[in-house]
């Protein structure tokens, strides 16, 4: 297992000073758990699957009905360690955001044809499957900002003596959006295909533990660990939405001293949008920088509330789910060249 570090080591060319030093480190230690954190290992649950990425390589695994795990892999190097200004502080957070967006939904996409059986897989329309698929992005990301960014502003905004007090509004806009987002997780929840995906993503969380654990990377092993993992996308989203609470706060108060209140809630939305990248890539650095010092009190008192939201967005796996999450995880990790992108069946 010292190789794969060696191979991750050596892909930080392009990193500043002090992540090659800490990677280094972590390599002559053997300390996984600082290397995981350092290169934000980790990955997403699909359909019947797990996408795992590491330093070098994203790989997707995936059960068919036929019972045969399905892979895909390729080579690939994050983008903020390809361009040293895409690998500043707070500007990576962003970047890892439309990174991560991008490779999930083409992951999501694939691992929905894998899991259909082959009578009922739809044939290849090219362009046209393209556009359809762009289509839903554009309209399921409209109507993720519309309900947890535009329905609190209109609600804040109809609440009397929130107008004067920037720090009001977005308290009331804040808490409205953390309970839409609870609801929302709450009612998907409920629906049966959507659990089994919950259950991939507690497979995933605790293959990541076995690694950083430097355990045997098996099952029963895997099976033992915690499914609530401090780097979760979840939690993410939590910090994201509390970091939108501080820092559209400021930015309001400098916008209505200097111009006035906002005529509508729209104008309002229309002015933050762009902005909304600024607060991904600050969560970004509290998400990172709360992965490495979990010891401390106030950094568990930090990540708390999203390691229990966690027990909505994770549940305990089957041990045929940690299997594919292994695979994922051990084709990520792997040395062998593949090619331009290879699909396996085992």
């Amino acid at each position: 297992m010292d190789r794969l570090y060696l191979f991750g080591s050596m892909s930080m060319r392009n990193d500043g000073a002090e992540t090659r030093k800490v990677v280094s480190e972590s390599v002559r230690n053997n300390d996984r758990k600082t290397l995981s954190a350092e290169l934000a290992m980790g990955g997403q649950a699909l359909i019947e699957g797990v996408l795992m990425r590491s330093a070098h390589r994203i790989a997707a695994a995936v059960r068919t009905p036929s019972g045969k795990i399905v892979i895909q892999t390729r080579l690939h190097t994050p983008y903020a360690r390809r361009n040293r200004l895409l690998g500043l502080p707070v500007i990576r957070g962003a970047v890892s955001m439309v990174e991560a967006l991008v490779i999930g939904i083409q992951a999501l996409n694939w691992s929905a044809d894998q899991a259909l059986s082959e009578e009922k897989k739809p044939r290849r329309q090219g362009w046209r499957k393209s556009v359809a698929t762009g289509s839903s992005i554009v309209l399921a990301l409209a109507f993720g900002l519309a309900l947890f960014m535009l329905v609190p502003y209109w609600f804040a905004r109809g609440v009397g003596g929130t107008q004067a007090n920037q720090l009001s509004f977005h308290l009331l806009a804040g808490a409205l959006r953390m309970l839409l987002l609870l609801a929302y997780l709450v009612l998907i929840s409920l629906w049966k295909d959507v659990r089994r995906i919950f259950q991939y993503h507690g497979s995933e969380h605790k293959s990541i533990f076995a690694y950083e654990k430097g355990s045997v990377l098996d099952i029963p092993t895997a099976m033992a660990q915690t499914r609530f993992h401090p780097r979760c996308g979840t939690s993410f989203l939590l910090i994201v939405a509390l970091a939108a609470i501080a820092f559209f706060a400021i930015i309001d108060t400098i916008i209505v001293a200097a111009f006035g209140q906002y005529p509508s809630a729209f104008t309002r939305f229309l002015v933050h949008l762009p902005l909304i990248p600024i607060v991904a890539g600050l969560s970004y650095e509290v998400l990172k920088f709360s992965s490495k010092h979990m010891s401390q009190p106030l950094v568990k008192a930090l990540i708390a509330p999203g390691l229990w939201l966690q027990r909505i967005t994770t549940r305990e796996p089957e041990p045929e789910m940690c299997e594919v999450a292994l695979t994922a995880l051990r084709t990520a990790l792997s040395r062998e060249e593949p090619e331009a992108q290879a699909t396996l069946v085992r």
